[in-house]
C-alpha cells in the first residue's frame, strides 16, 4: 500500500502545479490533481510559491485548513469512486452530486465521512473501517 511522507504529498502537489504553469505534459494522476488544484483557487498563491509553503504547519486548532490535505482527500474521493471502493461509494457520490448541487458539493461532504472513519480508526487503533464511512455518507 502506498503511503507517502507529508513532504512526498506537498511535493507531488508542487510539481503538478509547476509542470502545469510550465506547459509540461501530466502524468494521470497528476491530471487527476490538477482537476481538484484549478477547481481550488484560493491554493494557486500557495502552490506556486514552494518555497514559503513547503514546510508551513497548518493548526486546525487554530482555525487553518491544510490545503494539501484537503487536496489528498478530494483525489483519495475522486480514486474511491473511480474503482467503487469501497462498493456503493459511487453511487453514494451520485446521489450527493445531485441532492448538494455539485460534484465539490458532493466531495466536500464525503470528506466529513472519510476523516470521520479515519478518526474512528486511529481512536480505535484499528483498520479503517468501510462502513463507518457509508453509513456516514448514507446519512448525508
Amino acid at each position: 500500500m502506498f503511503n507517502p511522507t507529508r513532504d512526498q504529498v506537498r511535493d507531488f502537489f508542487f510539481e503538478s502545479w509547476r509542470k502545469f504553469t510550465d506547459k509540461l505534459p501530466l502524468t494521470p494522476l497528476e491530471g487527476m490533481a490538477l482537476e481538484i488544484m484549478v477547481d481550488h483557487p484560493e491554493y494557486h498563491q500557495i502552490l506556486s510559491r514552494r518555497d514559503q509553503y513547503v514546510d508551513r504547519d497548518y493548526a486546525p486548532e487554530n482555525g487553518d485548513i491544510n490545503p494539501f490535505l484537503h487536496m489528498s482527500m478530494h483525489l483519495s474521493i475522486r480514486e474511491q469512486i473511480s474503482i467503487d471502493q469501497p462498493p456503493g461509494v459511487r453511487a453514494q457520490h451520485q446521489r450527493l452530486c445531485a441532492s448538494l448541487g455539485g460534484v465539490m458539493e458532493a466531495e466536500h461532504a464525503m470528506m466529513d465521512c472519510l476523516a470521520e472513519m479515519i478518526w474512528q480508526a486511529q481512536r480505535a487503533r484499528t483498520a479503517p473501517d468501510a462502513s463507518i464511512y457509508l453509513t456516514c455518507l448514507a446519512a448525508k
